[in-house]
């Protein structure tokens, strides 16, 4: 029980909460869940009454078409909450599914106990209002990140807007994306073997270097002000 505080307490939910708060009033109210790789925590059309923290693992957010095509919109790691979205509105029916890209360990609590009195502390639960407001507004500002990388038209541009993006988050010109190439194939809504072959010129071009999912910006000058446009000199977390 206490380690289990401790692991909340490392995530900005429940950073602010005693010890006390979240032995005593959230983690009795919460279940812990396993799934295996490929498993679907929930899909499209149904409805997410949980706020769910990935304690070990990573879920994709993925999109599927009539055609059998699908799109990546975003990775959850742990310690950061899956469906914040979904909560906050008034169906909490997803448009999405919520895919276990490894074996994954989910913490879920009554999306209610945090949004309606009664269930939990009034002071505590403020704070955990304040802080899924903000996490909220980082979420929105991640998908306008994505839709900035998917607006630009050619293969090459929107690899080297996401990597600039990604640089200028992590401030370093070497980093890893969270991303296998399949996964950064569907997050840039492209085919996998033209994006590895577009990442081989680019190599071979010097503009970039990599090995598996870590990256390095060689043309230091262009990605700063591919950076700065799409970002405005702003560093979103």
């Amino acid at each position: 029980m206490e380690n289990m505080s401790e692991v909340l307490r490392a995530t900005k939910l429940f950073q602010d909460i005693p010890h006390e708060i979240l032995q005593e009033y959230v983690i009795p109210k919460g279940t812990v869940s396993h799934f295996a790789k490929d498993s679907c925590l929930f899909s499209t059309q149904e409805r997410v009454d949980t706020i769910k923290i990935v304690l070990r693992g990573k879920i994709n957010i993925v999109y599927y078409y009539a055609d059998g095509s699908y799109s990546l919109a975003s990775t959850v790691l742990p310690l950061r909450v899956l469906g914040l979205d979904l909560i906050a509105t008034r169906s909490r029916i997803s448009p999405y599914f919520a895919i276990a890209a490894e074996p994954s360990e989910i913490f879920s609590l009554p999306a209610d106990a945090v949004l309606r009195p009664g269930d939990i502390p009034e002071n505590a639960r403020q704070l955990m209002l304040s802080q899924l407001l903000i996490m909220l507004s980082h979420f929105h500002l991640q998908k306008e990140k994505h839709l900035m990388v998917l607006s630009r038209n050619g293969l090459r541009d929107r690899i080297m807007t996401y990597l600039s993006l990604q640089a200028q988050q992590k401030k370093t010109f070497s980093f890893s994306i969270p991303f296998s190439r399949e996964e950064m194939a569907a997050y840039l809504c492209v085919n996998r073997s033209a994006l590895s072959h577009e990442l081989s010129l680019m190599r071979e071009e010097g503009w970039i270097d990599f090995s598996k999912n870590r990256f390095t910006l060689l043309k230091y000058e262009q990605a700063e002000i591919a950076s700065d446009s799409l970002g405005h000199g702003k560093k979103y977390d």
